[in-house]
C-alpha cells in the first residue's frame, strides 16, 4: 500500500462522527438481525438484500489476512480468493463485516452452489459483499451511525476498485425492495436503523423478514418423539405417478398439534416406503400417502430438498 492510499484511508477514518483511535482488535463478536413478520416503514431505516451464504468478518492487519465466521473460526483457508482479494485492500488495517456468496447462473446468491464450491474447492465464482466497517488503520468506528460506516466503506471500496469485494447496497423503500426480492427468488431483505452503533449480539436495530414460500407436500412418515409426540414428518413430491423425496420438516408445531398429527398418521402405517425410489431411514414409520403438509420455506436446494421448512397445518386429500 502506498503512503498516498494509508494517508487517504486514515482520512477517511478520521473524520467519521463517533469514529475512535483504538488498537487493532481481535475478532469482533457480530451484531445479528433480529426476524420479523413485515418490513419495517417510515424514516430511520435502510434496507438491504438478505445475501444466502456464509457470514465473514474479514481482518486485514498489515499484510495479514483472517477470514473468521459467525462463531469466531478461522476459515481463511477455505476462502483462498477472498483472503487475496482483501489483501489488496488498499489499507493497513481494516475490519470489514459481509458475506461470502456464490451467485447462481442470474446473478442471485445460492447457498447450495456456495456449498458445492467448498466441497469442489471451485473458487471462481466465489464474491465477498461488504456490509459494514467496523475499523479502518487505527480507528474503531463502531460507535459511529450505520449510514456514515456505509459511507466511509463505499468510498473505500470504490477506490480500492478490488473486484472480488463488492459493496452491498442499501435502499430507502424497504416494501419495495422486499417486493423485487420476492420475485427474484431472494432470501429475503434486512433493515437497519440509520443511526444505529455496531453492537454485538442480536438486536432489534436490524429486522430481518424472510421472502417464504408456501406449498404443499406428501406426507410419507413420520419420526415419533416419546409416547405420542412428533420429532419430523418425510415430505415428498409427486412426478406424474411417482413421488419423489424432498427432505423433512421439524418446526412448526406445537404438543397439542404434534400428538393430533401423528394420531391422524399412525392408522396408515406400512412397513416400506412409499417413495418410488426407496431411501433408508431407521427412525422413521412409513405411512400411505394420504395426507399433505402444508409448510412455508426458504428454497429449494440443488438437489431438491426444502430448505428451512416450517409446518402449517395437515391436509386430508
Amino acid at each position: 500500500m502506498s503512503p498516498r492510499q494509508r494517508s487517504s484511508s486514515r482520512f477517511l477514518a478520521r473524520v467519521l462522527p463517533g469514529a475512535k483511535s483504538t488498537p487493532f482488535p481481535n475478532f469482533i463478536e457480530p451484531m445479528l438481525a433480529t426476524l420479523g413478520s413485515k418490513v419495517p416503514s417510515g424514516p430511520g431505516y435502510v434496507h438491504e438484500v438478505k445475501l444466502d451464504g456464509y457470514r465473514i468478518q474479514a481482518h486485514l492487519n498489515d499484510g495479514r489476512v483472517t477470514l473468521f465466521t459467525r462463531s469466531g473460526l478461522d476459515w481463511t483457508k477455505r476462502f483462498p480468493t477472498i483472503a487475496a482479494d482483501i489483501a489488496h485492500l488498499p489499507a493497513g488495517k481494516i475490519i470489514i463485516d459481509g458475506e461470502v456468496v456464490s451467485p447462481d447462473a442470474d446473478g442471485r446468491p445460492n447457498f447450495g452452489a456456495l456449498q458445492d464450491d467448498l466441497k469442489q474447492r471451485r473458487y471462481d465464482r466465489m464474491v465477498y459483499y461488504a456490509f459494514d466497517l467496523l475499523y479502518l488503520d487505527g480507528f474503531n468506528m463502531r460507535a459511529a451511525p450505520l449510514i456514515e460506516r456505509k459511507r466511509v466503506l463505499q468510498e473505500f471500496l470504490a477506490g480500492a476498485a478490488v473486484p472480488g469485494v463488492i459493496y452491498s447496497e442499501h435502499f430507502d423503500d424497504g416494501a419495495d425492495l422486499y417486493r423485487r426480492a420476492f420475485r427474484m427468488g431472494l432470501e429475503g431483505i434486512v433493515s437497519k436503523r440509520a443511526d444505529a452503533s455496531y453492537r454485538s449480539g442480536r438486536t432489534e436495530a436490524w429486522i430481518k423478514v424472510k421472502c417464504w414460500n408456501r406449498d404443499r407436500f406428501v406426507v410419507i412418515g413420520f419420526v415419533p418423539d416419546g409416547a405420542g409426540g412428533l420429532a419430523k414428518l418425510r415430505l415428498a413430491r409427486r412426478e406424474g405417478r411417482k413421488l419423489i423425496y424432498v427432505g423433512r420438516v421439524g418446526t412448526g408445531w406445537d404438543h397439542k398439534t404434534a400428538r393430533a398429527v401423528r394420531a391422524a398418521l399412525a392408522p396408515l402405517a406400512r412397513p416400506t416406503s412409499p417413495l418410488t425410489t426407496p431411501i433408508r431411514k431407521r427412525d422413521t414409520t412409513w405411512v400411505e400417502p394420504r395426507y399433505d403438509a402444508e409448510v412455508t420455506y426458504a428454497d429449494i436446494t440443488d438437489d431438491g430438498m426444502v430448505r428451512h421448512p416450517s409446518f402449517k397445518r395437515l391436509v386430508h386429500k
